[in-house]
Order: structure tokens, then sequence, then C-alpha cells
């Protein structure tokens, strides 16, 4: 089974970090959104697994983007929140609009990976 995931963040570095840690998957179709508004075009574009998404993006941040999710009931997608942003308001903020996990930047990928496989994608 492919998997399709969209890793969105605004800087090429973290983005690049991330999908290095998700191509140990072995059945990912990864690709890459520069903020939330571009996420939210591929999202309704096409079906997307998993979205691991930052929070402080320029034009519609993470909020934004998840508060749009939550709106609309046709984009289904697990999402994994990746941000340096780690209050714990934060944290309860974006469980509460549907993300199922808050991963502390810089992305530990061996942790990404375990959560990953406890959902079913490996």
């Amino acid at each position: 089974m492919n998997y399709s995931i969209l890793v969105c963040d605004d800087s090429v570095v973290a983005r690049k970090q991330v999908v290095r840690c998700l191509s140990n998957l072995s059945n990912a179709d990864i690709q890459q959104a520069k903020d939330g508004i571009d996420a939210l075009e591929q999202l309704k574009n096409q079906n997307i697994d998993l979205l691991c998404l930052d929070l402080t993006m320029p034009r519609l941040d993470g909020i934004g983007v998840l508060e749009q999710i939550k709106k609309d009931p046709s984009i289904e997608t697990f999402i994994v929140v990746i941000s340096a942003d780690i209050q714990p308001e934060m944290k309860q903020r974006v469980t509460q609009l549907g993300a199922i996990a808050f991963i502390e930047k810089p992305v530990n990928g061996e942790y990404l990976l375990k959560l990953l496989s406890s959902y079913g994608i490996r």
C-alpha cells in the first residue's frame, strides 16, 4: 500500500529534514508545500494520508490550516504538527483541532517513524 504524505513548512531546510526522515518509509509518496495555502490546495485536489504541518508560516499558518481542515469534511488526513512552539497551550490547541501528535523541532526521525508505525504507516 502506498502512502501519500505532504510536508508543509515555509523553511526549505525544515522540509528537507522531515522528508529525509520519511524517506525510510518503504511505500511513501512524499510531497511538499511551502505554506498553509499551498497545503490546502494540495489537500483539496488529492488524497493525502498524512500531513506533517509546521505552525509558524506566512500567508496561512498551521492553526489556520487545522481550522480549515476541520471545517471541510472532504479532507481526511492524519495530521502531525512539527513545530518549535512547544507551549502546553499550543499542544492542547492543535490536538483539539484534530492533530494526532505534536513533535518538537528539530524532528527526531526515530520517534516520528515509531509514531507513524503506531498508526499503520510503515
